[in-house]
């Protein structure tokens, strides 16, 4: 959520800012709503102001016996009153539409965001590892996994499309990958292992900018509940309606929990296998901070998130993307996309989002530092992917793949593997 007075201090630099975001006229559509809102209050306070005065005449009037005087005064506060009602509606229908307006426009990109539309407008800012040389063509991960305990169509019987069946090692190799993400985000960086609910209600959908805008991209229970699609949907919103000492400031959480996205839109991407599915696990990191702690949090929840591929030994590209790629939510993004050699490409494992006080303003959550009265203003938010476990797993089956079909364990993960050291076909 944006605050109204930065779009009347600077109205044309808000428009440039949400132009770069894909929508140029909708700070001029806000402020027209803004304006209307205050000039219907205004004259409602006006009239109101006459007729508190008319009302005082009355009485005047009747004592002076000027009963002529006192009925032409009565009329006018009578009819004062359906002006002042007509305008108090048409103030709250202004700023009703300004507030529908407001919480439907993305978060303005960092100065250092680059331009762009799409994801051909994002910038490699480094690469980390050299993709293995295969002595035979590496296949992609499905095509592996099928012989390893993936099983689609068993998935497909029981819930349709877009879910998985795993089994047997392959299954465990899943939850060791989820389970090694957790332990390190938790033992070696800083965040607070969190268990947080799996449904939440409309507020906290709005709070992290699911909705109004998104609510398509999200599974609705009968009761009006929203399955997460991450858990940032949750934790963000434990500070929500709190105001919390910047002392205690950064809050650093992790949680590792199942995640659930409808996928609307992306009709024939990644139909196959388990880089885009309706379910999945991730490993998600939130921190809430002061604004002067951001930009060091950003770095260290990315750091966090390479550490992840680095102790895998999984190649992979840091990119930060352009105004036009980011999520709703974003001022700054950096994906990291890890090389798959089955498709002879790098593909997105996690995003590394700071949102500014986007999100803070939204929940109502903001920061205070003892002593002083009222707050200093909304916290500030960052969110990031510590990793998605699908996608490492994906990722771990094709760079670790062999010609036999079996798949060698990364050697991080054995402890969690009951002695398992490849999967075999």
């Amino acid at each position: 959520m944006h605050d109204l007075k930065l779009l009347r201090a600077d109205p044309n630099g808000f428009a440039a800012a949400l132009a770069r975001r894909g929508v140029p006229d909708a700070a001029t559509a806000l402020l027209a709503a803004d304006e209307a809102r205050r000039a219907a209050e205004t004259r409602a306070q006006e009239a109101l102001a006459r007729r508190n005065a008319a009302s005082k005449d009355i009485g005047a009037a009747m004592a002076a016996q000027d009963m002529a005087r006192a009925e032409a005064l009565k009329a006018e506060v009578a009819g004062l009153k359906d002006e002042i009602a007509a305008l108090e509606s048409a103030a709250r229908e202004a700023g009703a539409h300004a507030e529908d307006l407001l919480a439907s426009l993305p978060n303005l990109p960092a100065p250092d965001v680059p331009d762009g539309t799409d994801e051909t407008g994002n910038v490699e800012v480094m690469r980390w590892g050299s993709p293995r040389a295969f002595d035979f063509q590496p296949l992609e991960h499905d095509i592996v996994a099928a012989k390893l305990g993936y099983d689609p169509e068993a998935a497909a019987r029981v819930a349709g499309a877009r879910f998985a069946v795993l089994k047997g090692p392959l299954a465990r190799l899943q939850r060791a990958l989820g389970q090694f993400m957790i332990d390190t985000q938790t033992r070696a960086h800083g965040f607070a292992e969190t268990y947080a609910p799996l449904l939440v209600n409309r507020d906290a959908a709005f709070g992290t900018g699911q909705l109004p805008k998104f609510e398509e991209d999200v599974f609705k229970t009968t009761d009006g509940r929203y399955l997460i699609p991450t858990a940032e949907m949750s934790l963000t919103n434990l500070v929500a309606d709190e105001i919390i000492d910047a002392a205690a400031l950064p809050i650093r959480m992790t949680a590792l929990t199942p995640c659930f996205r409808s996928e609307a839109g992306s009709a024939g991407r990644d139909t196959r296998g388990l880089i885009r599915q309706h379910q999945f696990e991730k490993c998600e990191l939130v921190t809430i901070c002061t604004p002067d702690q951001a930009e060091a949090e950003h770095a260290h929840m990315l750091q966090s998130a390479e550490a992840i591929l680095q102790a895998l030994n999984l190649p992979y590209r840091r990119m930060l993307l352009c105004a036009g790629d980011m999520g709703f939510s974003a001022r700054k993004t950096y994906d990291l996309e890890v090389w798959l050699p089955g498709q002879g490409a790098y593909r997105e494992i996690s995003s590394v989002s700071d949102c500014g006080d986007f999100q803070g303003r939204r929940m109502n959550a903001r920061w205070k530092v003892a002593g002083e009265k009222g707050s200093r203003g909304p916290v500030n938010t960052l969110n990031g992917s510590g990793l998605a476990v699908g996608r490492t797993l994906v990722a771990v089956i094709e760079n670790y793949q062999q010609a036999n079909g079996s798949v060698i364990i990364p050697e991080v993960l054995l402890p969690y593997m009951a002695g398992i050291t490849r999967l075999e076909p």
